[in-house]
């Protein structure tokens, strides 16, 4: 197999990971403040702890999912508060520690990916971030067709 047609063949579409880089890359963006080091599109995420403002500062770290929440999304065709659901889950998992959330990381798997559906979930990431006082560094978007039904999509977040 030559490896320019894999993905192609696989049923991954390079083209629609693209559009939705360029839907979502202003709304990722329009949530960093002076402590995100990284732009949009790098393997990792960089984050300046600020310890004058953090005094002996413990990191405290989640990950979370929106459960059947997705179903209902797809369903009605509406995203953008599963991605909001998302954020405020993780928010909420680390606040009853008495932790301050800082940054926002997603994995979005879609069975097709959708750049429009996508950007919906993102902005509803953005929306909850900008709402908490929370970057969004970073996420991972896959494509897997034989494992997700095309119009089906999980998600998932870490804070």
């Amino acid at each position: 197999m030559r490896l320019e047609n894999s993905y192609k063949d696989s049923g991954v579409d390079i083209e629609a990971g693209d559009a939705t880089v360029d839907k979502i890359k202003d709304l990722v963006k329009s949530t960093f403040n002076k402590n995100v080091l990284t732009g949009i599109g790098h393997f990792g995420a960089f984050f300046e702890l600020d310890l004058k403002e953090h005094k002996n500062p413990v990191l405290v770290s989640s990950v979370d999912g929106v459960g059947t929440k997705l179903k209902v999304a797809i369903d009605s065709g509406i995203h953008d508060t599963v991605g909001q659901d998302l954020v405020n889950h993780c928010i909420n998992d680390i606040a009853v520690c008495g932790a301050k959330p800082l940054y926002f990381m997603d994995y979005m798997a879609f069975g097709k990916l959708e750049p429009n559906i996508a950007s919906n979930i993102v902005s509803g990431f953005a929306k909850a971030c900008k709402e908490n006082g929370v970057a969004l560094i970073g996420g991972e978007t896959a494509e897997m067709p034989g494992l997700y039904q095309l119009k089906d999509y999980d998600l998932s977040g870490t804070i």
